[in-house]
């Protein structure tokens, strides 16, 4: 008997079932595709957009295996559980058959990151060496939080990420976890495996930029992928490898938290050993969550942004109590800056534009617009005016990262 078209895992699925399932995904009509940059990938993917309530939603919808598709979803459950970062899914769609009863495949729904683009979107014309050693570390930085909470991803490259502006810099999500598992703890061997996959397929992407004349020709490919391996080492060491101290040298133990805490970490647990003679104190990091600026901000403001735009929203809120409040807690002080000075910012973008950037992307670049004023005028330039000049003459320029149109 054939199997039934069975739609699992959402509470999308009457929505779901206007979709014209009896037809291959590179069937359909244009009237239900919409149309998002997408990354290189070796199944069929189409992005739709789906009546959620008074709003509406933008999924994406790839052709898999079914037993592949249960496994993806499962495991994009497990992660988003935990808190990593990466895509939500949504359904599985099983027992799709044509209108002639051909069996056709399997289909995994996620939801769209919004404001996320692939790789290719982030540069407009030429891959520069400053937007590769971004990527790059965006990638390390996934990495590693990937596999601090135990997931092994068997297939990391940059088409499999996406990355959304993170202040100067990006901040990366897994989209794709077809061959990822999560056994809970990894062995050195799998984890440098990851990393040695990351290595060959970010040279092999960059190879083919360069044969396509896309990247900049003073870059090499080779040198640029083999960043992730030094810049992982970095990072995975420092958050979890041994530092032997001088037993009079406790400070040191406060330092590397704070090295910790400036790379976007809380320590949640520290194992300390001291020697028997007593002369030496060994300590390792044993617990570590990322998201420490963006909790720190949530905390004080409810806002829930990126690690380095949080970083930069908070050394704002200090310099708005450091010039005009020294007196009152950081708490109130976070309230009055929430109230005076960010929602003002942000609240100024007419509608035409807001789609463009994150509203905390947009913070970002006013403070840094407000100084290239500041240094050309020579004097103060108030956050009013900055924003005023920045709506005018800079975030037009801007796409819509949004949903961003190809």
């Amino acid at each position: 008997m054939p199997e039934r078209m069975d739609i699992s895992g959402t509470a999308l699925a009457p929505a779901l079932l206007q979709l014209p399932w009896e037809l291959p995904l590179e069937q359909w009509p244009e009237r239900v595709i919409t149309t998002l940059p997408r990354g290189i990938s070796r199944h069929t993917v189409r992005f739709v957009t789906l009546p959620d309530g008074d709003s509406a939603r933008v999924i994406a919808v790839k052709e898999i295996g079914k037993k592949v598709a249960h496994h993806e979803y499962q495991m994009l459950r497990e992660l988003n559980r935990i808190g990593a970062p990466s895509v939500t899914p949504l359904a599985v769609i099983t027992g799709r058959r044509s209108r002639e009863g051909e069996e056709l495949t399997a289909c995994l729904v996620t939801e769209h990151l919004s404001f996320s683009l692939p790789y290719r979107a982030v540069f407009s014309q030429k891959l520069r060496p400053e937007v590769a050693s971004k990527l790059i570390d965006s990638l390390a930085v996934l990495l590693v939080r990937l596999h601090l909470v135990g997931f092994y991803w068997g297939d990391v490259s940059l088409s499999n990420t996406l990355f959304r502006r993170d202040a100067d810099a990006f901040s990366g999500y897994l989209v794709d976890a077809e061959t990822g598992d999560l056994p809970g703890t990894l062995s050195e061997s799998r984890r440098m495996y990851d990393v040695d996959v990351a290595r060959v397929n970010i040279i092999g992407e960059l190879m083919d930029l360069e044969a396509g004349g896309l990247m900049d020709e003073s870059m090499d490919p080779i040198d640029i992928g083999g960043r992730i391996t030094e810049r992982y080492g970095q990072l995975w060491d420092e958050l979890t490898g041994e530092e032997a101290i001088d037993a009079n040298e406790t400070w040191r133990v406060s330092d590397r938290i704070r090295r910790l805490n400036e790379l976007g970490f809380d320590v949640a647990e520290l194992k300390v050993v001291r020697d028997e003679e007593g002369q030496t104190v060994t300590i390792r990091p044993r617990v570590v969550d990322s998201g420490h600026h963006n909790r720190a901000l949530m905390r004080l403001t409810g806002l829930d942004v990126q690690e380095k735009q949080a970083q930069r929203m908070l050394n704002s809120i200090h310099t708005y109590q450091a010039l005009d409040f020294p007196e009152l807690p950081l708490e109130q002080v976070a309230h009055k800056w929430l109230l005076d000075v960010f929602l003002p910012t942000v609240r100024s973008v007419p509608p035409a534009l807001a789609k463009k950037l994150e509203p905390a992307q947009i913070f970002h670049e006013v403070m840094d617009h407000r100084w290239f004023m500041t240094e050309a005028r020579g004097g103060d330039v108030s956050m009013e005016e900055a924003t005023e000049s920045y709506i005018r003459s800079v975030l037009p320029a801007h796409r819509d990262e949004e949903t961003f149109l190809a």
